[in-house]
């Protein structure tokens, strides 16, 4: 195995055994079996291993998502049913529930989250373009939203949207307006 997957191996056993504070160069180097030097010329900072560990994983998790979303035919829908899909896959994988602990190191609360966020999702939304439900000038304001509400649903549960049919009805309800708006 290349050095940058054991890295990112690595990372990810330490996240899911310890969260994200578990997460050090050191540790990681250590249980990858390379040196730190070999982290840190890799990736630069403990929060790049950690952005890219995670991203490789919601890459992985993506294709349960997609499959969720190849059915509809509106932009409010792909939106609303990629983050149902995605809420659940975060709290069922074990290393994706820890973005819902507010502990230091996590990438949800860290302050270049957004910068971070809005390319993946980009990517994760794009297919909406080329399936004719969004334009490209309406896509980045579809992501920002999505990003922005999508983060906030994972990470805080209610009774009003503590079911996926519940939360398809209030995202239905609030983002059909502000969708169709855009177009």
């Amino acid at each position: 195995m290349r050095s940058q997957q054991k890295i990112l191996s690595a990372a990810l056993g330490l996240i899911e055994g310890g969260g994200f504070e578990a997460v050090n160069i050191a540790a990681v180097a250590t249980v990858a079996g390379v040196s730190r030097q070999t982290v840190y010329s890799i990736f630069g900072t403990r929060e790049e291993v950690v952005s890219q560990a995670m991203g490789g994983l919601a890459i992985e998790v993506l294709g349960e998502i997609t499959a969720q979303v190849e059915s509809v035919d509106t932009a409010c829908d792909y939106v609303v049913e990629f983050i149902v899909a995605a809420r659940t896959a975060v709290r069922a994988h074990p290393v994706l529930a820890t973005l819902l602990l507010a502990e230091r190191g996590n990438p949800v609360f860290d302050v270049e989250m957004m910068s971070r966020a809005i390319p993946f999702a980009t990517q994760m939304l794009t297919p909406m373009v080329e399936r004719g439900l969004a334009t490209d000038v309406e896509l980045d304001e579809i992501v920002e939203i999505a990003v922005r509400l999508g983060l906030s649903v994972v990470a805080f549960d209610s009774e009003l949207v503590h079911s996926d049919d519940s939360l398809r009805a209030f995202l239905s309800r609030w983002l059909g307006p502000a969708i169709r708006s855009t177009s």
